[in-house]
């Protein structure tokens, strides 16, 4: 039977169209795909622009606040030197007044007088909290019902650190024994390190029926005020000893020790600051315990397989008799490199 010709060229026309609209298809979706990884590829791009401009105004801003602080101290200081107390003497105490006056810019004759006026009351601040490091202060209870008619006295201490004033200490005072002017601790903000109850126990006796309470107020003060300054001064020794770790423990790693001091630290449930960790790179640990003035007490280094290691305590310590000068010893073997200690604290 003979094929139809038309038939055959019908089917080979219809396969050919069917092919041509595949290939246009699959150049639109490619062109698709190319515009939308254009897009993303724009909005990771702008993306990265927003975050760039939002880091570049983040260091501008903290630059400005840089040269801001860095203005103020400058004008602090100019306000506060010698040369400005001189001029001030010199005129009857109106030198930087009288140039105030003279100047034409009402702006900045403004700006001086109010910088002026607040370092003149920042120095008196700080001379007044330098030289009465402890003051009283009548309080009245807004409780109805308080003892003694409400009346309570106040008691604020100053503490110094790393030459900067820190938040003063509150003992609040109150009677509330009847018939008597016997004083009780009311409230405080006195760090639980401090024995403020046996303090306040020995100075303050509350009164007994057969015999008067004999009280001493300023002996319970001047006590309190000496077992703040000796709890600030063991943090800083034990800030102070651990610095001297970390310089000590960079050093040994640049030296490949594995007998290193690692870390330093108060121990988690010391609230007297007196108990002081050790750990070795090695595995060993100990335990520093100083006085109430920062003396040393005991120390004791401990391996896990050798028990107690008391030569690492005579290397750690040497002639130490205070944490400063364990402090001190650890920065002068990080200094010295032929010191025969750096075997061991290296």
């Amino acid at each position: 039977m003979a094929s139809d010709p038309s038939i055959s060229i019908s089917s080979g026309s219809s396969d050919s169209g069917l092919t041509e609209d595949r290939k246009r298809a699959e150049r639109l979706n490619t062109v698709r795909e190319n515009e939308q990884s254009s897009d993303t590829l724009v909005s990771s791009v702008l993306s990265i622009d927003d975050e760039m401009e939002k880091l570049n105004e983040r260091a501008n801003a903290e630059q400005v606040s840089t040269l801001q602080k860095q203005l103020r101290i400058q004008v602090s200081t100019l306000i506060a030197s010698y040369t400005t107390g001189r001029a001030e003497s010199r005129t009857g105490g109106t030198g930087l007044a009288q140039l105030i006056e003279e100047d034409n810019d009402p702006l900045l004759r403004q700006n001086l007088a109010t910088q002026l006026a607040a370092q003149n009351a920042h120095n008196q601040q700080c001379l007044y909290r330098t030289c009465a490091g402890v003051t009283s202060f009548r309080v009245q209870d807004p409780d109805p019902n308080a003892v003694d008619g409400g009346r309570v006295l106040g008691i604020r201490i100053e503490a110094v650190r790393r030459a900067k004033f820190l938040r003063p200490y509150y003992v609040l005072l109150n009677r509330p024994y009847p018939n008597s002017q016997s004083l009780r601790v009311h409230r405080h903000t006195i760090p639980p390190g401090i024995p403020l109850s046996g303090l306040a126990a020995r100075c303050l006796p509350p009164p007994q029926p057969d015999q008067p309470a004999k009280q001493d107020l300023v002996k319970f003060v001047r006590s309190l005020r000496r077992e703040i300054v000796r709890h600030h001064h063991r943090l800083y020794a034990v800030s102070y000893l651990r610095k001297a770790a970390n310089l000590n423990r960079r050093a040994a790693e640049m030296a490949g020790d594995d007998e290193r001091l690692v870390d330093i630290y108060l121990g988690s449930a010391d609230a007297e600051a007196k108990h002081v960790e050790i750990e070795y790179a090695d595995g060993r640990t100990g335990r520093l315990v100083m006085g109430d003035d920062g003396e040393l007490t005991k120390v004791v280094v401990v391996s896990d397989t050798a028990g107690r290691d008391r030569e690492a305590v005579r290397e750690l310590l040497g002639n130490a008799v205070r944490v400063e000068d364990v402090s001190s010893r650890l920065i002068n073997a990080v200094r010295d490199k032929n010191s025969p200690e750096r075997a061991v604290l290296f």
